[in-house]
């Protein structure tokens, strides 16, 4: 689960990370405000949504008196922004961050993500802020360090002050990078991220290390652990498909195909979508109902689908183990009643009840093509959504 910036930093500041002073604004009267509480002759004005590359988007606009704070967040206020990490559909802007502009004198990069070979947490340091650090790393290994921490103790002291020296600042500044370093491990840890980006962190004019920019992701399998920060969610920057998925407990994830597929396991899911692109098509989506999938999630995945004005033919693919053929069958039938399916259905169901489940589907008078195999289901569905 994704966090907005202006989130991100109030979690780090209250950790003692320093961050740049600032105000959230929902409307251009707002960030007039917050423009005049802050005192300084310049400032930023920062679109809130859930992705980088927001400042070559136009999505960071520097402003130095109230009307041209409120005039910068009129303009990005209600737009969508669409930058290189949000896809063509880009993100809604309805928040802005009008923030101290720094003078900032150098830019480092510091991360923690999940090293899952390892199975602990792995902190990215490097002098070159403001970069692509995977690129950077890529291109010039020597100038990224990496230090593992213990996933018990997390990052020690030791380690800090080897990050800090990949960091290539001054050494006066040794103790408020470490002390920045070690509270960033801590967060990490304490509110179970799976990332944290300060890019860049900022050495300023006025010697203050500050968090300029900060992304943060959580581990939505632990916010049972943590009530506040699942609150901190904002299902305006999701895919409205997958919020819909998770009310009725589907793992869904919506592709650029244009085959839609409604599988129960993620296993058997995969192959289908491997079988789809080994016949020339692509999916459009993962979408697996669960082993014990009931006529009313079948019901809620259709729902799903059918929202997405790019699927050209839907195919379902269940084994019957624990749940029952039939009941599927059912669930279809009822799905393709409310909806007015528009586009070709392909059914393979095996497994338990597969027999009654088929009789089901063949007796209905609906249109539904029912393929004896896996391999037939997803060739059968690839030409129809061609055609």
């Amino acid at each position: 689960m994704y966090v907005h910036e202006y989130q991100a930093k109030a979690l780090l500041a209250g950790r003692g990370i320093v961050v740049p002073a600032g105000r959230l604004a929902a409307s251009a009267r707002q960030a007039g405000d917050a423009y005049e509480a802050l005192h300084h002759e310049r400032a930023v004005v920062k679109a809130q949504i859930h992705a980088g590359g927001r400042g070559k988007a136009g999505g960071v606009l520097s402003v130095g008196s109230r009307s041209e704070a409120e005039a910068a967040a009129q303009r990005l206020l209600g737009s969508t922004l669409v930058t290189g990490q949000t896809g063509p559909r880009g993100r809604p802007v309805d928040k802005v961050l009008v923030e101290e502009q720094l003078d900032v004198a150098r830019e480092c990069y510091v991360g923690l993500c999940l090293d899952r070979s390892r199975g602990c947490p792995l902190a990215i340091a490097s002098g070159r802020g403001g970069v692509e650090v995977e690129a950077l790393a890529h291109a010039e290994p020597g100038a990224v360090i990496r230090e593992w921490g213990n996933p018990f103790t997390g990052l020690l002291p030791f380690q800090a002050r080897k990050l800090f020296a990949g960091l290539g600042l001054p050494r006066a500044h040794l103790a408020p990078a470490v002390k920045t370093l070690l509270a960033l491990a801590g967060t990490f840890v304490d509110c179970d991220c799976s990332l944290i980006e300060l890019n860049p962190l900022a050495l300023c004019a006025d010697g203050r290390l500050v968090a300029a920019d900060v992304k943060m992701a959580l581990d939505d399998n632990a916010l049972s652990r943590h009530p506040e920060l699942a609150d901190l969610r904002d299902t305006a920057q999701e895919d409205p498909r997958e919020v819909e998925a998770q009310r009725f407990d589907l793992s869904y994830v919506g592709m650029e195909g244009t085959v839609g597929c409604m599988v129960n396991g993620a296993g058997l899911a995969m192959a289908t979508m491997d079988l789809i692109r080994l016949h020339g098509g692509e999916p459009a989506n993962f979408l697996d109902v669960g082993g014990a999938a009931t006529a009313e999630k079948v019901a809620a995945a259709f729902r799903i689908l059918c929202q997405d004005a790019r699927v050209r033919a839907i195919l379902v693919n269940i084994f019957g183990g624990i749940v029952r053929c039939d009941l599927v069958a059912e669930g279809v039938m009822e799905a393709v009643k409310r909806s007015g399916l528009r586009v070709p259905l392909v059914v393979r169901l095996e497994g338990t009840n597969a027999a009654e489940g088929r009789a089901a589907l063949a007796a209905s008078g609906l249109e539904i093509a029912s393929a004896p195999s896996l391999d037939e289901a997803a060739a059968m569905a690839v030409r129809m959504a061609k055609r």
